[in-house]
């Protein structure tokens, strides 16, 4: 038996807290009538998704494969470095910035080139610049799209024409982009409209090709596409009360029509709710000896959700029934809070213990 004390138990218990306000009758998923054939909307921060049409299937990404090329380049690269145009980059066909061969240009000015003109010529030079070539290059995108979670993504390039095997899905794409959006140069250069060349030491001045910018007040970017396999494509972040969401919008003939109708839906369907915030202890375990000690759970950041009106939502805290042999320290991981949305899964955070426990003893089951 006291073996048994060592291990962790796969059970759980779960407490079930109501959120407020609640919908007992569950509401029926308004269709939302859209000229595309692959879209979502998604929270960037905490991944909710707000809006899907075949948000999971693997389809062709076109140029919106630079948004994970520029992240890459900014990962990996020293943006002062200057690259030589090669002749293979000079040659590429489709959308370009026009650079000529052996020109010398820094990464910095490359990754504009690649996310304001869309160029298939910055695509290539970056590639080599980081990764030697694009076969290099494109194993470091699939490299880190595995390391931020992304399931069914493949890169074979860093511009995105046609070919079988690259592929994603919009929910893929959502994630990349929100990751991007990490990153504050990367948005200073996504929501660019005009950049002068003398303002970065440029060898060129740069129009950014994408009308979203134009067409929608809240738009701060992301990227255009078109391939004949992917057809028009469009990935858009947008402010909405406050809080960034990824628009994405694959195959559609209408997608900045589209993009403005999911942006009105979801700032018409939803709203932000603070539930916890950072430090708040959201539950406690009790260690079953003859001290009862507690060890308090607490979240160690804000959760701030989308929710709608018209559902129901329940926050689920899971708890491990037993201690992990060497007790608990203080900050460790232990148990995590699930938000559930008409009884599915939409959001989950690990939880963090507020105290110390050296007990190994089973945790009284306490709801």
């Amino acid at each position: 038996m006291k073996k048994l004390y060592m291990k962790v138990i796969s059970s759980f218990i779960c407490l079930i807290i109501m959120i407020s306000p609640i919908i007992t009758a569950k509401a029926q998923a308004e269709e939302l009538n859209i000229n595309a054939m692959y879209a979502i909307a998604l929270d960037s921060k905490s991944k909710v998704v707000l809006y899907n049409k075949n948000a999971y299937m693997l389809v062709p990404m076109a140029s919106t494969t630079k948004i994970m090329t520029a992240l890459v380049a900014l990962k990996y690269g020293d943006l002062d470095k200057k690259i030589e145009i090669s002749s293979k980059s000079a040659g590429i066909h489709g959308s370009t910035v026009g650079y000529k061969k052996n020109e010398q240009i820094t990464l910095k000015e490359l990754i504009f080139g690649l996310m304001l003109r869309s160029g298939n010529d910055a695509a290539i030079a970056i590639a080599e610049g980081i990764g030697g070539d694009v076969e290099g290059f494109a194993k470091l995108m699939n490299e880190y799209s595995a390391q931020i979670g992304l399931c069914n993504t493949h890169f074979q390039s860093p511009h995105g024409l046609d070919s079988d095997e690259h592929y994603t899905s919009a929910y893929d794409l959502a994630l990349v982009t929100a990751k991007a959006r990490e990153i504050p140069l990367f948005n200073e250069i996504v929501q660019s409209k005009d950049v002068d060349k003398k303002t970065y030491g440029f060898t060129r001045d740069y129009h950014n090709i994408n009308k979203i910018l134009w067409q929608l007040p809240n738009a701060s970017g992301v990227k255009t596409g078109f391939t004949g396999k992917a057809g028009k494509c469009l990935v858009t972040s947008v402010n909405i009360k406050g809080n960034d969401v990824i628009i994405v919008v694959l195959n559609s003939s209408d997608r900045w029509n589209v993009t403005k109708k999911i942006n009105d839906y979801v700032q018409k369907k939803y709203e932000y709710k603070k539930l916890f915030s950072k430090g708040d202890i959201v539950s406690e375990i009790t260690i079953c000896d003859k001290s009862s000690e507690k060890v308090r759970l607490y979240t160690d950041e804000d959760i701030i959700l989308p929710v709608r009106s018209d559902a129901s939502y329940h926050v689920q805290i899971v708890k491990p029934k037993s201690v992990i042999k060497g007790g608990i320290k203080k900050d460790d991981k232990l148990g995590s809070l699930c938000v559930l949305k008409d009884n599915e899964a939409i959001y989950t955070i690990s939880l963090k213990a507020k105290d110390s426990c050296k007990s190994h003893k089973f945790i009284k089951n306490i709801y």
